[in-house]
């Protein structure tokens, strides 16, 4: 029984039906039916992918294991039994001889007045879309009104944190909106601006000073606004106010800051460090053999480096995948359990266009050569779609983008106070709202996630936001992929106090959701 189909648990999953060959029953319980490939997220909110071409279909590609539609509720360790919620509401529970958590992470909020009601993370599916639509609105809005402040505000975009995902965000979103503005100019001498925050010193505070460089070159030629040891003191409907007195008027906050443990992890009532449930080097639960953790939902001992945890990564999460699978095969009689050891390989962040940073193997590349080896570490490391994934970059490349509103998602359908960022709330659904043990709380200032080589989380109180490193080349995908966690609550049926819009189209009504309710948005990192 596998919860959860990121990194983690696709890979568990993908591993152990190879190593049994139909001698045992696999069941792998995810909300959606499909693993996201994470890091080309950012370029499905700049109109370069389609949706589809960054999702893979679980039972397309893992035809041996059994797939049920729902999110993990309650375990009974005692009764080895996992209970759930399916898309429609309805409730059942799975039985399991051996148990695999991979539950992944859901978004770090912190105690910011206005951010959980004005931001919008980027962790699924459904927040990419909307940001594309909500971005494509307010440079039409722009270029429409005759009031400059108005046209300023609406083509002001602020990115909060500036590790993997906010850089990439940043970097992908000015080239987009430039795009734009070239077919529907803005008022003279106005352009669209993307500012990117963070409270660390450094662009990618957690890589090689090499790439730090690369990244932060490009972004200010670009004309992206970089400012390091700033963050965001408040946010309102009107903007937001820095850390640094300055009040900037805008429409659109994109929150960067991280990620924290899915709670699931945290109800099993079993020792824990940081959110993350302890698990001995094998993967397995110290007096639970029969259970096993790997990806953001396990504090897995760093061999490499004792005394600490691996860092939420992808590159660990794709890893552990494939020993917790080895090590389930062994606990049932076939090879030889191992410990999970692995280093670091380099690492690739891609900065749209042609330009990049790249370190494979410890080898500094920038430009046009980075870029080259970035989008082939993507095609390598996908588990389908690569023909797609190439097709959609060649036709960017000789094509112009389109830049249309599907008016699909909308702001109060993506809460950044969310449990389950991988679905988007809908009218009509399943009621329930998220219990308070099972929905990301704010985090107070100065903890620290006590993860490593995670990004720095862009807000004030300078704690490390734990968003699993990504992309790093080594023949795994990278990134956090919170597709594969198991969100506990099914989304609310209807618009919460917390989900403010942005914008002036963004309020509740019939609305047409991206996702079936089967359908996921991010995996485990």
């Amino acid at each position: 029984m596998i919860v959860g189909a990121g990194f983690a648990g696709y890979r568990t999953a993908q591993t152990l039906s190879r190593l049994a060959r139909g001698r045992a029953e696999i069941t792998l319980l995810n909300p959606t039916d499909y693993f996201l490939y994470l890091p080309l997220l950012p370029q499905v909110a700049a109109g370069i992918l389609e949706p589809r071409r960054v999702t893979v279909s679980l039972s397309g590609t893992l035809p041996e294991v059994r797939l049920v539609l729902g999110e993990a509720g309650r375990i009974d360790l005692d009764g080895r039994t996992v209970h759930y919620t399916d898309p429609e509401g309805g409730e059942g529970s799975l039985s399991y001889d051996r148990l695999v958590l991979a539950a992944g992470s859901v978004n770090k909020l912190l105690p910011i007045p206005g951010v959980a009601e004005h931001a919008h993370g980027f962790r699924g599916l459904p927040e990419a879309l909307y940001l594309r639509d909500h971005v494509t609105r307010q440079v039409e809005l722009a270029a429409a009104t005759d009031d400059p402040a108005q046209c300023s505000a609406r083509c002001t975009f602020v990115v909060v944190g500036a590790g993997y995902t906010g850089t990439e965000v940043a970097a992908h979103g000015q080239l987009f909106t430039d795009a734009q503005v070239r077919k529907q100019p803005l008022r003279t001498g106005m352009r669209p601006r993307w500012m990117l925050l963070d409270i660390a010193d450094r662009v990618l505070p957690e890589l090689d000073e090499r790439l730090s460089r690369t990244a932060d070159r490009v972004l200010r030629e670009r004309g992206v606004d970089v400012r390091m040891g700033t963050s965001v003191k408040e946010a309102t409907s009107e903007g937001v106010l820095l850390t640094d007195g300055e009040f900037v008027d805008t429409r659109t906050l994109v929150w960067c800051v991280g990620v924290r443990p899915d709670p699931l992890a945290e109800s099993l009532g079993l020792p824990m460090e940081r959110g993350r449930l302890l698990v001995d080097p094998h993967l397995q639960v110290p007096g639970h053999p029969e259970v096993f953790a790997c990806g953001d939902a396990a504090a897995v001992p760093d061999l490499e480096n004792p005394g600490q945890y691996t860092p939420m990564t992808a590159q660990h999460a794709w890893r552990q995948g494939k020993v917790c699978a080895q090590n389930i095969a062994a606990s049932l009689g076939d090879g030889e359990r191992r410990a999970y050891r692995h280093k670091d390989l380099g690492f690739v962040v891609d900065l749209g266009g042609v330009q990049a940073a790249a370190d494979p193997l410890g080898v500094p590349l920038s430009g046009p050569l980075a870029g080259l080896v970035t989008r082939g570490y993507h095609l390598a490391a996908m588990p389908g779609n690569r023909v797609r994934v190439a097709a959609d970059w060649l036709l960017d490349a000789v094509l112009p983008r389109q830049a249309v509103q599907l008016g699909l998602v909308r702001s109060w359908s993506v809460p950044l106070d969310t449990a389950s960022p991988e679905l988007a709330r809908m009218p009509g659904g399943p009621q329930d709202e998220p219990s308070a043990d099972a929905r990301p709380k704010p985090e107070p200032p100065g903890t620290k996630d006590g993860t490593k080589g995670g990004e720095q989380n862009g807000a004030p109180d300078g704690t490390k936001d734990g968003e699993p490193g990504r992309q790093q080349p080594g023949g795994e995908p990278a990134k956090q992929q919170p597709g594969g966690e198991a969100a506990k609550h099914p989304p609310a049926g209807s618009r919460p106090p917390d989900a403010a819009p942005l914008g002036p189209h963004d309020a509740p009504g019939p609305v047409k959701r991206t996702d079936n309710p089967g359908d996921r948005a991010e995996g485990d990192s």
